[in-house]
């Protein structure tokens, strides 16, 4: 398969090419060459206004649901829905059923993703079943391809299980990610607790629980010398006490997503279950807060947190709906839409950054590279392209998102991964 890229912007910091406008041509998912102009024969052929590439994003928070939870989502359809918007690689979350927490279950997404047009990269359980019981056998898992352990969906609870596995992934250099959730604090919270959730009459789940669950952690890094990530997180607290801990040289990262970036507890007056999801939606203060993260560099990743619901979890009343909402698909036209360019020293290239080298450098994973002899790892895409996102442009199994309707900034071309090429 012959691939030719016509007049694109590269944008990759680390490369000679960055800012210039190039051909690329690539054969059997190799990059054979890159130059002013390239007149090779080609199988396929892309050529477009305002065209920009660069290495394949790399999402690091997604729950494609196979096995067990199939009618939510599948390898297949997940590997797909990041394809679509710009992802060539995807860590998922290990809460399937069987939850992944043995080395037969890693390989199974690891041989799976050979076949699929985005890399999947599983990551294992802390615990076994993620029950926060007992720790699992991690060292296998990370044998096996597990690139980093999680208990996903269901964050560790017990300081002393997290202590221990936190020493645990030292022996290889792994690394612990965490959604920071105090379960112990009114579980039974819908929304965020405040002004919103007194006037909709709905139980609140408090920002403390969050941000205690933080602080807990950060003491529990430093006392191991070990190594965390938290992602999604949502409060302006939770955001103050990462970036302290960072400054006093402590081996921490952290994550936001799109959608506590752009919605708030505010948002909720419509009780739209596509709005439920945990973090719940905080504040405008936070919210700005995580928007202010991302433009001034804190926070060190985006996160799509792509969740799928079936149909029958998101169209009931919203006190019986399921936690989540999809987000690989809109992760870069929500975050373009609402982040400008060129707007307070705020660039596409930091943005990509984010999306790219950036989750990579969180977990030791090889960046790519545009460049003449490598493997094609790339992500096309018009930043400045509006359009009005339906859901024709979903290619998830589940359908769960806001974003619906809703006015979108910059437009995913496809992506080229290896001999694998993906073109929305």
């Amino acid at each position: 398969m012959k691939v030719l890229i016509k007049q694109t912007t590269i944008v990759h910091s680390s490369s000679p090419f960055n800012g210039t406008q190039q051909d690329i041509f690539i054969e059997d998912g190799i990059i054979q060459s890159i130059s002013d102009n390239i007149n090779q024969p080609a199988d396929i052929i892309i050529e477009q206004p305002n065209l920009h590439t660069s290495i394949g994003w790399m999402d690091m928070y997604s729950h494609f649901c196979d096995p067990g939870y199939e009618y939510r989502e599948t390898l297949e359809t997940g590997a797909l829905a990041a394809a679509t918007g710009g992802f060539t690689d995807v860590m998922v979350v290990p809460n399937t059923n069987p939850v992944v927490h043995t080395k037969s279950q890693v390989e199974y997404i690891v041989q799976k993703s050979n076949q699929l047009v985005a890399n999947v990269h599983p990551m294992g359980a802390v615990t076994k079943n993620a029950a926060g019981t007992e720790l699992a056998e991690m060292y296998d898992m990370y044998q096996s391809g597990a690139v980093a352990f999680t208990d996903g969906t269901s964050s560790i609870q017990s300081p002393g299980l997290l202590l221990k596995a936190l020493q645990y992934v030292l022996a290889f250099d792994g690394t612990i990610l965490q959604v920071a959730d105090d379960k112990t604090i009114n579980p039974q919270g819908l929304m965020n607790e405040g002004i919103t959730s007194t006037q909709l009459g709905l139980p609140g789940k408090p920002a403390i629980a969050e941000e205690l669950m933080i602080a807990r952690d950060i003491d529990l890094v430093k006392y191991t010398g070990s190594k965390i990530h938290f992602t999604g997180v949502s409060t302006k607290k939770g955001i103050e006490l990462i970036t302290a801990a960072k400054a006093a040289g402590l081996n921490i990262s952290f994550s936001v997503t799109p959608y506590h970036a752009i919605y708030c507890d505010e948002d909720l007056t419509e009780y739209d279950t596509n709005l439920k999801v945990n973090p719940p939606l905080r504040t405008r203060e936070d919210m700005l807060a995580v928007r202010s993260a991302i433009l001034n560099g804190a926070a060190d990743a985006i996160a799509s947190h792509h969740i799928p619901q079936n149909y029958d979890s998101k169209i009931c009343e919203f006190e019986y709906a399921k936690n989540g909402m999809i987000g690989l698909e809109t992760l870069f036209g929500a975050l373009s839409h609402i982040l400008p360019a060129n707007e307070n020293g705020w660039t596409v290239e930091k943005l990509i950054t984010l999306l790219s080298v950036a989750p990579r450098n969180i977990f030791n994973l090889p960046v790519p590279e545009i460049k003449e002899g490598a493997s094609a790892s790339l992500t096309l895409f018009n930043p400045s392209a509006s359009y009005t996102f339906d859901e024709t442009m979903i290619a998830s199994k589940s359908k769960n998102t806001p974003f619906i309707g809703r006015p979108l900034t910059g437009k995913v071309i496809g992506i080229v991964n290896g001999n694998k090429n993906y073109f929305n």
